[in-house]
């Protein structure tokens, strides 16, 4: 199975995205899904299908479509800015139809003949304003459909026609003619013109899709900006030259230059020099991390101290830029469960109230009601009944919530995502790399700095991590001497000869072994008290003497316990899970406030064994989230109702999770579980507001208690409600 996104053209509403699933959908071995606000298609397709097919599919529904651009091509041109032409024809229709609406509407502005006025003006409002409601109208007819547009087109033409035929068959058009404006349909019997409900209805509307397509132009602002991060040229070495070139030439093994304050070209490895940079902008921290030769750092990132050489591991798609946007848009083209709920309504929405409407017009003429409340309430329900709001409910606050998350570094997957941070009761947090550093470090000494010389040295020839955090740390106060005579004693410890003394170092039980010496007391009651603590203590020997413990443990991070504050505050069930022995693992669980037992501590676990514990806590009947960063939490993390991967981590985690997020910041867990339990939030409230809206609207239109034109800015208003209710994502606070 192959996968492609098309851009598609010439949707107006979320019919016309149904519409266009649908047809896709029936090619067999085709999966579609359409999304209104984004104009794309997402598409997996069998190898019987070609990408082609699919666009002609789309071309004979009356759309169009577009492939995605090959990156070795010229980028596509910019699509044209949407609401700048609704802009325009907003203005001109308004200021056509304001004195429409006035003449119509005051009896002391009705002059001689003031109706042909109000025709004259009317007329460019009807046709030329209402043209893509019209225009869209048509072309779903010749494909025997019916969309959105199509209510607003009957309706704003219903009115017209029956204004023209009253203008040019009955007394309305003879001079002296007046009308007044009820906020209730008129039941005089008299005729009455609906010039003004024609203009001012197209007005209403063309006014919503303008503030529609400003919406989703800002909503998908995030996501542009994320694609413009990048740098657009870099100064690479040819030799001891510096040649400045496009971005889109530097290739993998490439090294290039990035002086202060410029943007780091691509994904890397600094190969000389040290500065800070600026990690912002991809993962929401505004401290900046330093970094030296060996260290990698991230393409759009920007340095901000001294000057560093680049090597280029990954370049143009491979990036952790380029990655981010790609789930960033796929999360905003895929669908949340509700959304196939609002798309099932729609697809069956418009022929219903079409067939409503004349109900409503021939309920009324059988009533014996007046022809022209007839008409009023047929045409009212028409225009009221448009869901727009429905449609745009779901995907533009989708829009606006993963948007928001990419620019703090919490990318969201897919929207089906968001159901379980709802559901979620526990979450399960890997210890090391998650909840912990995953680097050791020396936490106390109890040697004087001679013997320290000696025991860093001897361990400085040594690749375990400890080994380097002790040699790391004895090097603080100088550089080490050399070491002689090396020997490696799998895994029990080290030994060697610096500067003339035979050292060793290692486990107490090998130690006392190799140099049959007594064990001082106070270094063993400093051992003991680290082993309680969960710490590991490296024994030292000089000469056939025991005389120095260093005491090592892995780190907690320093927000660790800030972020299980917040995860306890949502309400969630915070518990360690660990392959280190339990009584490491209860001390990390003291330090950040996890609280220490069977359930809520689990250590002592193999790597294979880590989904079987997740399995167990569902079996429990809890909804479990992980977290996790390493090739071996990967199993975990797909088990897991809700997966959630450090961006620090490997990019088996990364896959396997439902978010991903970039910054090793754990309080960035809290924060996505909130900002997701919000954007769900806003979509539940956008569904509501717009059923709410259509089943109390439609009784009062159907009724005769709604005048046309209220209806036509009601419906409107709508769409506009529920963008902007969307938009108040954009100001969600991250706790860090």
């Amino acid at each position: 199975m192959s996968s492609v996104v098309l851009d598609v053209g010439g949707m107006t509403c979320a019919s016309c995205a149904a519409r266009v699933e649908k047809k896709l959908n029936k090619i067999d071995g085709v999966s579609a899904s359409v999304n209104y606000a984004t104009e794309q298609a997402t598409v997996t397709y069998p190898e019987t299908v070609r990408p082609e097919d699919l666009v002609a599919v789309v071309e004979a529904t009356g759309y169009t479509a577009t492939l995605p651009t090959p990156e070795s091509e010229e980028p596509e041109p910019p699509r044209p800015d949407e609401a700048a032409a609704w802009r325009q024809r907003l203005a001109i229709s308004a200021a056509l139809s304001i004195p429409v609406v006035l003449l119509s509407m005051i009896p002391a502005l009705q002059f001689d003949n003031w109706q042909w006025l109000t025709l004259t003006l009317a007329s460019p409002v009807v046709v030329w304003g209402a043209w893509p409601f019209h225009r869209a109208a048509w072309v779903n007819l010749r494909h025997g459909a019916a969309t959105m547009d199509t209510l607003i087109s009957v309706g704003v033409s219903a009115a017209y026609l029956w204004s023209l035929w009253a203008l040019f068959f009955t007394h309305a058009g003879m001079p002296g003619m007046t009308m007044s404006f009820d906020l209730l349909p008129s039941d005089t019997g008299d005729v009455h013109l609906y010039l003004e409900v024609a203009a001012a209805v197209t007005t209403f509307l063309t006014a919503g899709r303008y503030f529609e397509a400003r919406a989703k132009r800002q909503s998908g602002a995030a996501l542009r900006a994320l694609l413009g991060m990048g740098a657009k040229d870099v100064a690479i070495l040819r030799g001891s030259q510096e040649v400045r070139i496009p971005v889109g030439e530097l290739s993998v093994g490439d090294q290039f230059v990035v002086r202060p304050g410029e943007k780091i070209a691509t994904d890397g490895v600094v190969v000389s020099g040290s500065s800070a940079v600026d990690m912002s902008m991809l993962t929401g921290e505004s401290v900046p991390v330093e970094k030296g030769p060996g260290d990698d750092v991230v393409g759009a990132t920007v340095n901000v101290g001294g000057r560093l050489t680049v090597r280029a591991t990954r370049v143009g798609a491979d990036t952790q830029l380029a990655q981010m946007a790609r789930l960033v848009n796929e999360a905003q083209s895929g669908k949340a469960e509700v959304q196939r709920l609002a798309d099932r309504v729609s697809a069956v929405f418009v022929p219903v109230v079409i067939g409503l409407s004349l109900l409503t017009l021939a309920g009324w003429l059988l009533a014996g009601g007046p022809v022209s409340a007839a008409f009023t309430a047929a045409v009212a329900v028409l225009i009221i009944a448009c869901p727009c709001a429905l449609g745009l409910a779901t995907p533009t606050a989708l829009l606006v919530g993963t948007g928001r998350g990419a620019q703090l570094g919490i990318l969201i997957k897919g929207p089906q995502m968001l159901e379980s941070t709802r559901r979620v009761d526990t979450v399960v947090l890997d210890k090391t790399g998650t909840v912990t550093t995953g680097q050791m470090s020396v936490v106390a000494t109890f040697a004087d700095e001679a013997t320290m010389r000696l025991f860093g040295a001897v361990e400085s020839a040594s690749e375990h991590p400890i080994a380097r955090a002790i040699a790391a740390h004895a090097g603080e106060h100088g550089e080490l001497p050399a070491v002689e005579e090396f020997v490696n004693h799998g895994g029990s410890g080290v030994s060697g000869v610096v500067d003339g003394h035979r050292v060793a170092a290692g486990r107490l039980g090998w130690l006392t072994e190799t140099v049959a010496a007594p064990v001082p007391d106070d270094l063993r009651a400093a051992a003991e008290a680290a082993e309680a603590e969960g710490q590991t203590p490296v024994w030292f020997a000089a000469d056939g003497a025991i005389c120095g413990v260093v005491v090592v443990s892995d780190t907690v991070k320093d927000n660790a316990a800030d972020a299980i504050a917040d995860l306890r505050a949502l309400g969630l069930t915070p518990v360690l899970l660990t392959g280190d022995n339990r009584r490491a693992a209860e001390a990390v669980a003291r330090q950040v406030g996890i609280e220490v037992g069977p359930a809520s501590v689990i250590a002592e676990v193999l790597p294979r064994d880590k989904v079987e514990a997740v399995r167990r806590l569902q079996r429990d009947g809890k909804v479990v989230a992980m977290v996790g960063d390493g090739v071996n939490d990967a199993a975990a993390l797909a088990q897991s109702d809700l997966g959630l991967a450090m961006g620090t981590g490997t990019d088996a985690a990364i896959e396997a999770s439902d978010l991903t997020l970039v910054t090793g910041d754990l309080r960035a867990v809290p924060d996505a579980i909130r900002l997701s339990r919000a954007t769900l939030g806003t979509i539940k409230g956008n569904l509501f507001w717009a059923f709410a809206y259509n089943v109390a609207a439609l009784p009062l239109a159907a009724f005769g208690l709604l005048n046309p034109l209220i209806a036509g800015a009601a419906m409107a208003f709508s769409s506009v409600f529920v963008v902007t209710n969307s938009l108040r994502l954009r100001r969600f606070t991250p706790s860090r």
